[in-house]
């Protein structure tokens, strides 16, 4: 789950970390008076979706030459007026693809006077096991740039967790972003704050990019994204209590809310499967055989027939998805469960594009029966590889 800036804001001024002083506007005739609250001489006005990139970003229907989804303003009524031009308009960036997200909140800041802009993230190593910090000494809008170009200069550091973070960690960091004098010290509390806050608050990722030094000589979080594991919101209700279901793709939350295991994708071939290895397997050779997956969809092993019913509907609302295919090696979950969802979904919903149904496993024959039975039209597979190769051609067909 992510969640806005400003709520990362908050988050870290709570913990102790240095950030800036803001105001969060939700409506148009509330952005004077939270500008009003914050000192000069410049304000800056950011745009509040989930996705990087808005200072680089355009808004759709954009006049020619108009800036993008941060902006800088020398007056208090300049930083309304910002405010206002920025809500209820959709903004694109490259991480929100050409649909763009739709502006509900602007983030109203206190200008700060930048030195030097630097990059840090914690993350959870999947390779290592541990928490890693990434830092680099080239923050701001183009990172992702000096990680493609340059990775040299990208340092990463891995904690162990049996020490957890320790000083020496902090100096490591402080020396690779060129730090020096008080800031080593400034520099060695504030990642020992942020690693507390990250594993404390259970997340994924932590981003400040960029993390400044201001003229007078300080750290400061200028910016911040967190992410947090889905899996230990039960533990973080005032984590959870901050989701905003406005930035979620609808299929996604509808998912979430019958405990699936769904992304949304850009393809064609609509996928069911139980278990994310063989999820990602049937993603895989859909792709071998020329075609793109429209999702991965995991039903887990203990799906009920509501459950597969209520994914079936998911993929069938996806106006890309132009064939579906159901593969299901039934262990725990039984394929004549699986085979009575279908038929619920196909009932309730209908079905107008072509399905390809791959069973194996517990209760194999009686859910093929259960379906041979129903009189639809359905495709049958006798392996992954029959089954790909049956949907791509139904589909291209």
């Amino acid at each position: 789950m992510n969640i806005h800036e400003y709520q990362a804001k908050a988050l870290l001024r709570a913990a102790g970390a240095p950030v800036s002083d803001g105001r969060v506007v939700m409506r148009a005739e509330e952005a004077k008076t939270a500008a009003g609250q914050l000192d000069g001489p410049v304000w800056v006005v950011k745009a509040q979706i989930h996705a990087g990139g808005r200072g680089k970003g355009r808004f759709l229907e954009a006049d020619a030459g108009e800036k993008g989804g941060v902006r800088l303003a020398r007056s208090v009524e300049e930083a309304a007026a910002e405010a206002r031009r920025m809500l209820g308009r959709t903004l694109v960036t490259q991480q929100t693809g050409p649909a763009g997200k739709q502006v509900g909140r602007v983030y109203i800041e206190e200008g700060s006077d930048i030195a030097r802009e630097l990059y840090l993230a914690l993350l959870v190593d999947r390779g290592t096991s541990r928490i890693a910090f990434v830092c680099s000494q080239d923050g701001g809008m183009d990172i992702e740039e000096v990680a493609h170009r340059t990775p040299e200069r990208v340092l990463t550091i891995t904690v162990d967790p049996a020490t957890g973070y320790q000083p020496f960690h902090g100096r490591r960091i402080a020396y690779a972003l060129g730090l020096e004098g008080a800031q080593v010290k400034q520099c060695v509390a504030l990642m020992g704050t942020l690693f507390r806050l990250f594993t404390e608050r259970d997340m994924e990722m932590l981003e400040i990019n960029p993390l400044i030094v201001t003229t007078s000589g300080d750290l400061r979080c200028l910016d911040a994204k967190m992410g947090f594991d889905n899996n230990a919101l039960w533990r973080q209700p005032d984590i959870l209590a901050l989701r905003d279901e406005s930035e979620e793709d609808p299929k996604e939350l509808a998912a979430s809310k019958f405990d699936l295991n769904y992304i949304a994708l850009d393809g064609e071939i609509g996928c069911m499967v139980n278990g994310a290895g063989l999820a990602m397997a049937t993603m895989d050779i859909i792709k071998l055989h020329g075609a793109e997956p429209a999702n991965f969809l995991d039903v887990g092993g203990g799906a009920t027939r509501e459950k597969v019913t209520e994914a079936f509907k998911i993929i069938t609302a996806d106006p890309n998805v132009k064939g579906i295919l159901v593969n299901i090696f039934g262990g725990i979950m039984r394929c004549d469960i699986i085979a009575e969802g279908i038929l619920a979904a196909v009932q309730e919903v209908g079905l107008s594009v072509p399905l390809v149904v791959r069973l194996e496993g517990t209760n194999v024959e009686i859910g093929k029966r259960i379906i041979r039975e129903s009189g639809l039209n359905v495709i049958a597979a006798d392996d992954l590889a029959d089954a790909a190769a049956k949907i791509v051609a139904a589909v291209r067909g």
